[in-house]
């Protein structure tokens, strides 16, 4: 709503009582802020950053000179809210160009937004930590601090309308409110997929082994393991098969589109992909978004799709630093985005590692509007472990054919669910 109050956090990297510009801007801005309507938190050099972030939900987190190390940049480490960042000074800072600028470029790519004070900053900035910079001038002579901070107010309102609506679809998530719950995994691979060598029966098998009611199998560049599982599935009767696809786009990671017929073809642009999700009436899951290691857009190129984006993964235990699906929950919260995980299982021992417990569904919408009171529940599995029996089968020989087993077992590991119960 244009008019509704919102609570910022204003952060300077200068202690209280400091005479200098930022922390003039810092104190114009906010009393106007103030006197707009809005509730402002006030944060410099010095404070408990961390306690103060954690107090409550902001709508937005503005930091201004963000570099390490300073109070700034803690706030960026801390905050869970959208985040502006307003950069001042127009010289170049040696230790955060040159010696801690990995760590820098980490932090600046939890901002939203970016602006600058002046044109001269603006260039220093894009020399070094190149992004879109939007020009917001201090107050002084003929240009109000009143206009100041109704510029930075329509930033952070351009930003709030981008985030999703929690409430979703109230008519859909009663109708599949008094259904049983059901746990599924998201994200896992077939011997359909270049990189995986688990027959389609053994993965049924096995997913039913460990207690699931359904699975979306996401083979890179492939749906036809999944058709197959489906098949296969509908004669089981206890349990459901989404028809999935893990999609390599051109040049802006992967994305998975779930609920589909059709194979996507890889090699299209993120839009040309999302698009031929949306065609076959598909969600778009973005998988194991900060992981570094995998092939993932950038922080730019996911905010250019937020709007789009159905389901977030916020927990993939393949990823190999914890760090990376902490950003990945840290970037679902602030923007809303409806929270997935999944094993993303290259060998059937993977299975279950993560779980999700929904209400039972039919069809994306239904899905969907399970997922937004999804319980994701994580299993302990080593990285190592799994990473090496994927090794051993797909390493060092040629990709094996399509197995059909016939009588197919689980693999060891699982838990077996005494009572199975037929899904809907």
């Amino acid at each position: 709503m244009p008019n509704t109050p919102l609570s910022i956090a204003q952060v300077s990297p200068h202690r209280r009582g400091t005479e200098n510009r930022v922390n003039e801007f810092v104190r114009r801005v906010s009393e106007e802020l103030e006197a707009r309507g809005h509730e402002v938190l006030r944060i410099a050099a010095g404070d408990p950053v961390k306690r103060l972030l954690g107090s409550g939900e902001l709508d937005v987190v503005h930091v201004h000179d963000p570099f390490a190390p300073s109070v700034a940049s803690a706030a960026l480490r801390h905050s869970y809210s959208l985040n502006v960042g307003t950069f001042h000074a127009p010289q170049e800072r040696l230790f955060s160009t040159q010696v801690a600028r990995p760590l820098v470029e980490i932090f600046f790519g939890r901002l939203d937004a970016r602006t600058v004070s002046s044109e001269a900053t603006g260039r220093v900035l894009e020399r070094y930590f190149p992004g879109s910079y939007e020009l917001i001038e201090p107050g002084g002579g003929k240009r109000d601090w009143a206009r100041v901070a109704a510029e930075l107010e329509e930033v952070y309102r351009r930003l709030l309308a981008r985030r999703h609506d929690p409430a979703g679809d109230p008519e859909v998530r009663e109708r599949i409110a008094e259904r049983p719950l059901i746990e599924v995994d998201l994200h896992m691979h077939t011997d359909h997929s270049p990189d995986c060598a688990t027959p389609v029966e053994v993965l049924l098998e096995t997913a039913r082994d460990r207690g699931l009611d359904a699975i979306a199998i996401t083979d890179h560049n492939e749906v036809s393991g999944a058709l197959e599982a489906r098949r296969i599935a509908e004669g089981m009767g206890d349990i459901k098969v989404i028809v999935a696809e893990e999609v390599k786009t051109a040049e802006q990671g992967e994305v998975i589109g779930l609920f589909l017929e059709e194979k996507i073809p890889k090699g299209l642009t993120m839009a040309e992909t999302i698009a031929a999700i949306r065609a076959q009436g598909g969600l778009v899951y973005v998988p194991h978004p900060f992981d570094r290691f995998h092939s993932v857009p950038d922080y730019e190129h996911l905010l250019d799709i937020v709007e789009e984006i159905d389901i977030l993964e916020v927990f993939n235990p393949r990823v190999a630093l914890t760090a990376f699906n902490e950003e990945a929950e840290r970037f679902a919260r602030k923007y809303r985005i409806v929270p997935g995980a999944g094993s993303d299982s290259h060998v059937a021992q993977g299975l279950g590692s993560v779980r999700t417990r929904i209400h039972d569904f039919e069809g994306p919408a239904e899905f969907l509007e399970a997922m937004r009171d999804a319980d994701i529940t994580r299993k302990h599995k080593n990285l190592v472990y799994v990473q090496a029996l994927k090794l051993l089968q797909t390493t060092g020989r040629p990709k094996a054919p399509k197995r059909s087993v016939p009588d197919a077992k689980p693999v060891r590991g699982g838990r077996p669910r005494r009572e199975r119960r037929r899904v809907r």
